[in-house]
């Protein structure tokens, strides 16, 4: 998305760490250790920019949303929205600034209130940024919105539990949409979802984006759903980003072989091309967090590893224009390609 200009980002994390204590003892607890659920992300999004998040189980990426959301205090590093270090200003104040970013959550049907009608779900998130309005000028906003989800508003009276999962899925859209947000986080919205509804739901997202100019990050395990939806694709892996690159490139020249292993396990539509293609097995299990392997987080399980991944923590660098990966033997996996800084 780069246009030559240099542009302050709408959102920034810098070195964001997320540890969870492990403690034991029953009277006289004591911290035994940490769980590194995210140990050092950074990352840029910009003003309407959609920036995937893609990895596997456990990686990190519902935590490091959250505590975007600030729903979970970082533990170190900072976050900006706007210029404004989120993580250095008090709960009264997050509780005022939370309006400006909302969650889609995966599971529609759980993060519904099945005591409240869609209406009352809608007017509950319209009112926290316009506490005032009410009687016909809110069922007009409701109605608007549940229009802009794809919703006949003659259905705002209904319950959750009356609505099909694609269906509660919108109604969770429209929440998200009514306090006027600056950013969305969508996590994995669509992997609770049949196949042929999460293809009209990610076309919703695509379209709302488009329309209302929204920031978003997508959060998803399905490299081929993210590439859909996203500007840019950013790789987590153990806590840590690995790569980022656009969604043609990440899926054309992928460098980093944690991403390469994600591009494989890809199904081609072609049977002929499924067959005779190569892949990139992956042995074993990630790591634990409370116990993240020294130097590269991916060694074990790379096929690319030498001894000197077991020792250097490779930083995030930047490989070709606006290509940054976290792995030191990119230029031996990818000849003629070398570090730019």
């Amino acid at each position: 998305m780069s246009d030559g200009a240099v542009r302050s980002p709408f959102l920034a994390l810098e070195d964001v760490k997320t540890h969870f204590p492990v403690t034991q003892g029953f009277l006289f607890r004591r911290r035994t250790g940490a769980v590194k659920a995210v140990d050092g992300v950074s990352l840029a999004i910009q003003r309407g920019e959609v920036l995937g998040l893609v990895g596997e189980s456990g990686c990190g990426k519902s935590t490091l949303s959250r505590t975007i959301m600030q729903l979970l205090r970082a533990s170190g590093g900072s976050i900006r929205l706007e210029g404004r270090d989120l993580c250095a200003v008090s709960m009264k104040q997050i509780r005022r600034e939370r309006i400006n970013f909302q969650m889609i959550f995966q599971d529609p049907y759980a993060s519904l209130n099945p005591r409240m009608t869609v209406y009352d779900t809608i007017k509950e998130a319209i009112r926290t940024r316009h506490p005032h309005v009410g009687g016909r000028a809110m069922i007009r906003r409701v109605s608007s919105l549940m229009d802009k989800v794809g919703l006949a508003p003659k259905l705002m009276r209904k319950y959750p539990h009356e609505f099909s999962g694609g269906q509660r899925q919108r109604i969770a859209i429209a929440r998200a949409l009514a306090p006027e947000p600056k950013l969305i986080l969508a996590d994995e919205p669509v992997s609770a979802l049949d196949v042929s509804i999460q293809s009209q739901i990610l076309n919703l997202l695509a379209k709302l984006t488009r329309e209302l100019g929204l920031t978003m990050l997508f959060i998803s395990h399905d490299l081929g759903v993210v590439k859909y939806i996203s500007h840019r694709i950013a790789v987590m892996y153990l806590g840590r980003i690995v790569e980022i690159g656009s969604p043609r490139e990440i899926m054309e020249k992928p460098l980093h072989p944690y991403t390469q292993a994600l591009v494989s396990a890809i199904p081609f539509p072609d049977p002929r091309l499924e067959r005779t293609r190569r892949r990139m097995v992956l042995e074993g299990d990630p790591p634990s967090p409370m116990d993240p392997p020294g130097g590269c987080p991916f060694h074990p399980r790379c096929p690319f590893a030498e001894a000197a991944c077991a020792r250097e923590v490779p930083a995030l660098k930047e490989y070709l224009p606006d290509r940054p990966a976290a792995c030191i033997r990119i230029p031996e996996i990818h000849p003629g390609i070398g570090s730019r800084e």
